[in-house]
């Protein structure tokens, strides 16, 4: 979806007064992966065409998606520790079928915690290691800076490559 077909109740969202508690509100949701109406790759640079993309704004548009994004995953993190392996299969409130599940704990038990935030800044899986991580050993204190890592990662990424594709307003 590019940037300008983003949904008009979206684009009036993040014009109002409010624009940056519903920013951070849209990314909290997309790191509980619960953001299925609007790719991840373009929260971001949707905040910064419609919010703003100077510095200062790309830097406090980027600090609020690691902050939401963290708090996102830290809530399904705890969720996913609670209701276990059985919860997130059957309530299905995570994309993940029994084999994928399979396939990435394997991968988490292959890797260990690393892959919290490589997961966090690759494309198509961000965010899905969340689901193994609550399930395994991990702890919530190690989990969250690896997630939050990720995140910096990802959406630093994201701004870096809006504002030099020749979108940088100063």
């Amino acid at each position: 979806m590019p940037i300008d077909q983003v949904p008009s109740w979206l684009e009036a969202l993040f014009a109002s007064d409010l624009a940056l508690v519903v920013f951070f509100g849209l990314a909290v949701l997309e790191g509980a992966m619960l953001l299925r109406f609007l790719p991840s790759e373009l929260l971001v640079p949707s905040a910064l065409f419609f919010i703003g993309s100077s510095v200062p704004e790309a830097v406090t548009i980027v600090a609020l998606a690691v902050a939401g994004t963290t708090v996102g995953q830290a809530v399904l993190f705890v969720v996913v520790r609670r209701g276990g392996r059985n919860a997130v299969l059957e309530r299905r409130w995570v994309p993940v079928s029994e084999s994928t599940l399979t396939r990435f704990d394997g991968w988490f038990d292959r890797w260990g915690p690393i892959v919290v935030p490589a997961s966090n800044t690759a494309l198509f899986v961000r965010g899905v290691f969340t689901v193994p991580a609550g399930l395994s050993e991990m702890d919530a204190r190690t989990f969250v800076p690896l997630s939050a890592v990720g995140s910096l990662s990802f959406q630093t990424i994201l701004a870096g490559l809006y504002l030099w594709g020749g979108h940088l307003l100063a």
